[in-house]
């Protein structure tokens, strides 16, 4: 949620913003409300004090006068009925500033829709083949790893079972990218080839819950658009929609102290989306799923932390695909792309071979303090506190790079070679 005091001051460039995020919002009807609140508020308080001083002058005799009894009696239900109003008044206020979207740095290309991502540049050498490279979908069936007709059996269309050697490498990947975030000597490595001023503290892993409340969802803005979550039905639960969900919230209601951030946590988790819509040869394969595991970086950092923390997730993005030798185009992404409580935002998509394309797998969120705001985590600094900044990105969407690995290291045989850095993790096996 952004100040209503920048708000204020930044009326035309706040609303300017909102229009090319393709967020429909009236900031001159959220001020016109604001002055409202405002001002019953000042008369609110102006009556108590009025109260107060015929309180005090009843107390002081023996005998209140009717004339004063009357009067306070007018001014308690005065009071009531601008406390009624302003109730209302601030309902309507809290919803509108709600809708109001973070605002977009000064790199985030101006755009309508995901047609205007800015490609930064392409990294790595697309796999040449001697054969005709098949899709992750064909490749799975017929080693038979992937099952989807049996899922749809148990849990409905768009589950999988996975089976196999693509379960051990799903593991692999997962301790891979543990061991690395987690390790100080590989955060200085990655901080140092990307030239970045902060610290090497590791990461510390994360196992969160798998449900969130709904104000808790709410307050990180994550909860919409809502018919693209699963609700528990009666209660106020819902299933996350990705890690950063709820370790991003874990420190709500707390002040931190300076000296712990910039907190950086690695969380896994299974995460849970309808999805809903129909999405061509993406039904065939793994790519949207309802059901899909992730680990996601979640950091929670000062103003001044911020933005480096940020480029810090990118740049371990980028090491990670690097090591596992997958070509990938780096994509800062338009407003109307980014999100409503988005910065800045930039992706990685990777190559494809058996579909062509590159496609999404890693994206990299940095909200300032939108979120801390309605979260109310802040951090102590100097005998004065602030709110925090949170930044949230991409470790590895297991499913989209079991995918990538799958297509890009398969042999005409039908095998896949395993990518040097994971060759450790699998026994030592040089083929899946």
């Amino acid at each position: 949620m952004l100040d209503i005091k920048y708000i204020r001051e930044n009326r035309e460039k706040v609303q300017e913003n909102a229009n090319n995020k393709n967020v429909e919002v009236d900031v001159y009807e959220l001020l016109e409300l604001d002055d409202k609140r405002r001002n019953l508020t000042a008369q609110i308080d102006e009556l108590r004090a009025e109260k107060n001083t015929f309180s005090n002058e009843m107390k002081s005799k023996d005998k209140p006068d009717n004339e004063i009894i009357e009067k306070s009696r007018k001014l308690k239900s005065d009071i009531s009925e601008l406390e009624s109003q302003l109730a209302k008044v601030e309902e309507e206020y809290i919803a509108l500033l709600k809708t109001v979207p973070n605002m977009s740095s000064d790199d985030t290309p101006i755009g309508k829709t995901e047609e205007d991502n800015q490609v930064v540049y392409e990294n790595g050498d697309k796999p040449q083949f001697d054969f005709e490279p098949k899709n992750h979908w064909d490749l799975a069936l017929s080693r038979g790893w992937i099952d989807k007709e049996r899922a749809a059996k148990v849990a409905g269309a768009r589950f999988a079972y996975i089976k196999g050697d693509m379960v051990k490498l799903q593991l692999a990947l997962m301790q891979y990218v543990i061991d690395t975030l987690t390790d100080s000597n590989k955060i200085q490595q990655i901080t140092s080839e990307a030239q970045l001023d902060v610290v090497d503290k590791p990461f510390i892993p994360i196992m969160p819950p798998y449900l969130i409340k709904t104000d808790v969802f709410d307050a990180m803005d994550r909860l919409e658009p809502s018919e693209d979550r699963y609700k528990i039905d009666g209660e106020e639960l819902w299933l996350q929609g990705s890690a950063e969900h709820v370790m991003g919230s874990m420190h709500a209601d707390e002040t931190l102290s300076v000296d712990e951030l910039p907190l950086r946590y690695i969380g896994y988790a299974t995460s849970f989306r309808k999805e809903a819509g129909t999405y061509g040869k993406d039904m065939e394969g793994i790519i949207r799923m309802h059901q899909f595991d992730k680990l996601e970086m979640e950091i929670i950092s000062t103003a001044e932390q911020g933005m480096n923390e940020h480029l810090l997730t990118i740049a371990i993005q980028e090491h990670i695909l690097q090591s596992l030798g997958l070509p990938y185009q780096k994509i800062l992404k338009c407003t109307a792309d980014i999100g409503k409580p988005n910065f800045r935002g930039v992706d990685m998509d990777t190559w494809l071979p058996g579909q062509g394309r590159y496609r999404e797998t890693h994206t990299a969120d940095y909200m300032t303090d939108y979120q801390a705001r309605r979260l109310n985590t802040k951090v102590r600094i100097n005998d004065q506190t602030q709110l925090v900044y949170t930044i949230d990105a991409t470790a590895m969407a297991l499913g989209r790079m079991m995918v990538a690995i799958l297509e890009n290291y398969q042999l005409e045989d039908g095998k896949i070679a395993i990518p040097e850095v994971l060759k450790a993790y699998l026994g030592g096996a040089s083929h899946l």
